[in-house]
């Protein structure tokens, strides 16, 4: 199998997905189209060389539908020969984007291509695509649909979270982001959102709250309280799983992911395709999973994945210097560093999606960007990349650096 090695990676700040975001402005094929045009043109890149661009997108409707990868690519004036398209494996779909385009290198059926994702959470709103998962009762009944916030909370009840447990984690979570902002350790991926002009719109996180306290999250309400005792939601988890009695709702929107907008664009390649373009890689795909998990808790996923991807690699954790788990609610990664043995030193050590967002098709391509700097600002070698997955499900990536 011929090894697919990463070049480059960039992003856009994350801007908040209201309508008084500073990214609100920006349509999603625009977000996504800046940045294919910052790899392109920060690696002097011939675009010919490119194949094909894998783009994650979990509501790919209205503006954002119709295979945004190719109009991405269209809009960016990359070759016409390079082709586009979209997946979506909802929160995980940014990684697996990744993951499918480092398939066609290992397969030898392309040389060159850009995995990425993309989300315009303030323009496109969250869940306008729908689906059968949460409205087909043929499948929501046996399924035993749940919001994604009740499932956290589930998870919360089951496994014996506090809500001083996942407010403390929150807090250090925008600590860490704050800290990294300061000590400039983004400022060689994340390449600013400019308007019509060229002129700079966003240059930042801008979701990021690094006041946050214990103090200031104590007086926030669970935010899912209500949908589970009003909705049914409630009934339906204990139903699933009788041995909880009650759900305890710890989840909010201080210790869950920011509803964000922003895109990403990770260059990979064989090494004869990088030599041709002239280009050094920075670390090679070592080794990629899916996992689907029970359906109801929802979000254990990335706990079963870890443990597939890395039999498959043969590997331990004690083998990954460093982990990046995807904070969409605090309980998540919790429970992923208790069931796996984790050293939170290891984990998510610049923040995560609690303090600087989750634009959900691209959040999985930030990650890997994320981490694959740390791991050359620390000069270490391995890291695993994970995510929690609507419908029960988990996805994971393993990387190495090429030193």
């Amino acid at each position: 199998m011929t090894d697919c090695y990463i070049y480059d990676h960039v992003r856009t700040p994350r801007g908040r997905g209201k309508s008084d975001g500073s990214l609100h402005e920006v349509t999603a094929m625009e977000l996504a189209a800046q940045s294919l045009r910052a790899i392109r043109d920060r690696n002097e890149l011939d675009t010919g060389l490119v194949d094909d661009v894998v783009m994650g997108c979990v509501d790919p409707v209205g503006e954002a539908g119709g295979d945004i990868a190719r109009a991405a690519v269209l809009s960016a004036d990359y070759d016409q020969t390079v082709a586009g398209v979209q997946i979506n494996r909802f929160c995980a779909s940014g990684l697996d984007a990744i993951n499918f385009a480092a398939m066609h290198v290992m397969s030898d059926q392309h040389d060159m291509t850009i995995g990425g994702g993309v989300e315009s959470m303030s323009r496109v709103g969250l869940g306008a695509a729908g689906g059968a998962w949460p409205v087909d009762p043929k499948l929501a009944v046996k399924a035993y649909y749940t919001p994604q916030g009740i499932s956290a909370d589930l998870v919360a009840t089951k496994y014996g979270f506090s809500r001083d447990d996942v407010d403390a984690y929150a807090v250090e979570s925008q600590k860490r982001a704050d800290a990294a902002w300061k000590d400039g350790r983004f400022k060689n991926s994340v390449v600013p959102v400019t308007d019509v002009n060229g002129l700079d719109i966003l240059d930042h996180d801008e979701h990021m709250r690094p006041e946050t306290d214990m103090q200031s999250l104590a007086s926030l309400r669970p935010a899912f309280a209500k949908m589970g005792a009003e909705a049914g939601f409630d009934a339906a988890s204990i139903q699933r799983y009788p041995e909880v009695e009650f759900l305890n709702h710890v989840h909010h929107a201080g210790n869950s992911s920011g509803i964000v907008d922003g895109a990403a664009a990770t260059l990979m390649g064989n090494e004869e395709a990088g030599r041709r373009a002239g280009l050094k890689p920075r670390a090679r795909i070592r080794a990629f999973a899916n996992i689907g998990t029970e359906p109801s808790i929802m979000l254990t996923g990335p706990i079963a994945v870890t443990e597939k991807v890395l039999e498959r690699a043969g590997m331990s954790v004690d083998d990954i210097d460093l982990f990046e788990i995807n904070e969409a609610f605090a309980s998540i990664v919790l429970l992923a560093m208790d069931k796996l043995g984790l050293d939170h030193g290891k984990v998510n050590v610049n923040g995560g999606a609690i303090a600087m967002g989750h634009p959900l098709g691209a959040t999985g391509t930030i990650l890997l960007g994320t981490v694959l700097d740390e791991l050359e600002r620390r000069d270490l070698s391995t890291a695993l990349v994970t995510l929690c997955i609507g419908a029960g499900m988990g996805t994971a990536t393993v990387i190495e650096r090429v030193q």
